[in-house]
């Protein structure tokens, strides 16, 4: 049988593309910012992680051009020959104190991120208990790994307890959860987790790609807003989101993090970060830790967002232990009715994202919508308009 046989049967992006629904790919023709030009015309952008407003920030900017002057445009190695750069050491020295932790490692994307830490920590007698709802880059690093995977619920404690009950005691296990949520927008139980796992002898992993520039002491981190960030072992980030730039990075303890470096496959075979990229991600950091007052904005728009929708009548999934983020998913329960609703929402002139099973539940299809601190109240209150007049018109 020809392998390809199976791509000319799929029909479904052809048959979304067809009836006009197909809400994929479409083409940004400015910067990413709170108003777009996508096809050719304005939409408000509601469907970013931009979440600090950081990728049109003029130092931010000027930083990535400089780093190609000096630099060039690539490093052409891996960082384990001839692809370090002292920025690339720089950079990870400041992540690392800004995180209070003893050494930081970066990786080309935050995907290989996940990817490298979890595969270069796992081993073959080793367990690695996961969140349900965890990004799938993590659950990539644990089909790397050669360790046994559990699964628990959704931010269910009871389950997250009766996994690490199952770990034989000469085996080692890691937890790794999600901080915050990137479809839901829900934030894990942090300390509960953090306390369930050192009872049980295990390590704390965050993946705290959507939580940093949001959540706790100067965009710290989730671990920072439940005040507990000594406890959790490993932070794991990207710098796609609220740094503006690409790539990610581990956090921790010396010792685990070079391990991480001479162990982690999707790190030693990778080419390293490109200039630009480190610079435009530490000009960022900086830009963050000068400015405290950004993650108080978002947070405030966040909030703004989530009782503008509700006082207009959108049922949006809740905020998860009462932690507002700046992603507010709004039920269209269907596939078909997400579908729709994206188009039309679009064709008013904004940009949302469509969520759809697996990464939902059957019958949970949502509109994710995500905000910026540099988004104006106005903005917000347009593009609230116009999706409730959308979706209260699909209703009717």
């Amino acid at each position: 049988m020809d392998i390809f046989q199976k791509c000319h049967d799929w029909k479904e992006a052809d048959d979304l593309r067809a009836s006009g629904l197909y809400p994929f790919f479409h083409q940004l023709g400015s910067r990413q910012d709170t108003e777009v030009v996508m096809e050719g015309r304005r939409r408000i952008m509601l469907g970013s992680n931009n979440y600090l407003g950081l990728t049109i920030c003029p130092e931010v900017v000027e930083a990535g051009i400089k780093a190609i002057e000096k630099y060039g445009t690539g490093c052409s190695g891996s960082r384990f020959l001839n692809g370090t750069l002292s920025l690339h050491i720089e950079l990870e020295d400041e992540i690392a104190r800004f995180l209070g932790k003893d050494s930081a490692l970066t990786f080309g994307t935050g995907f290989q991120s996940n990817a490298g830490i979890i595969s270069g920590i796992v081993g073959m007698h080793d367990y690695v208990i996961c969140d349900r709802e965890n990004h799938a880059s993590i659950y990539a690093g644990c089909k790397l790994s050669y360790g046994k995977l559990l699964r628990f619920k959704h931010n269910d404690m009871d389950d997250l307890a009766a996994c690490l009950d199952r770990v034989p005691e000469n085996c080692g296990a890691l937890v790794v959860v999600d901080g915050v949520f990137s479809m839901g927008g829900d934030v894990i139980n942090l300390p509960e987790v953090v306390r369930i796992a050192k009872a049980h002898g295990a390590r704390v992993m965050v993946d705290d790609a959507h939580g940093l520039g949001v959540l706790g002491e100067g965009g710290r981190g989730t671990a920072f807003h439940y005040g507990i960030e000594k406890e959790v072992d490993l932070f794991m980030g990207t710098f796609s989101k609220s740094l503006a730039s690409l790539g990610g990075y581990v956090a921790g303890d010396a010792k685990v993090v070079d391990y991480i470096r001479h162990h982690s496959r999707p790190f030693i075979f990778s080419a390293s970060i490109p200039p630009a990229n480190a610079a435009v991600a530490l000009a960022a950091l900086r830009h963050l830790e000068a400015h405290p007052e950004l993650p108080k904005r978002l947070k405030a728009l966040s909030e703004y967002g989530r009782a503008g929708f509700q006082a207009r009548g959108m049922r949006i999934r809740e905020s998860a232990l009462g932690v507002p983020t700046p992603i507010i998913p709004i039920y269209t329960y269907t596939t078909e009715a997400t579908f729709v609703a994206v188009k039309k929402i679009y064709e008013r002139g904004v940009y949302v994202n469509p969520v759809l099973p697996p990464a939902t539940p059957e019958g949970e299809a949502l509109l994710r919508t995500s905000f910026m601190a540099s988004h104006t109240e106005a903005q917000l209150d347009e593009a609230m308009d116009i999706i409730t007049d959308v979706m209260k018109g699909m209703q009717a």
